[in-house]
């Protein structure tokens, strides 16, 4: 089966289309919205690191700094406790006398 134009669009359409019906559905329309609400702060990183290889280092600059303090507040939850854990093993670690003296 050949693929031309037409058939890409229209199979992305589809694609959408379905989307937006799954929307409709609570289960699967909150699982839509958090897998796009974690997809757009990835996609502006990834554009503004494009936009600085390109040479246009101001706007692929702000756009990147821009999707990562979205996609830090949407991780908060992740970023959080790991910091704990984190400074919970480094304050054993100086008790125990491994870590780093000051």
């Amino acid at each position: 089966m050949r693929m031309d134009r037409n058939k890409g669009l229209a199979i992305l359409l589809i694609v959408v289309g379905a989307l937006i019906l799954l929307n409709l559905i609570p289960a699967f329309g909150f699982l839509v919205h958090e897998i796009i609400g974690y997809l757009i702060p990835i996609a502006m990183i990834v554009l503004g690191y494009y936009g600085v290889r390109s040479g246009n280092t101001v706007i692929g600059w702000v756009i990147m700094i821009l999707g990562l303090l979205i996609l830090m507040g949407k991780l908060s939850w992740l970023i959080g406790p790991l910091l704990a854990i984190g400074l919970i093993i480094f304050g054993i670690a100086l008790l125990r006398g491994r870590g780093r003296r000051y």
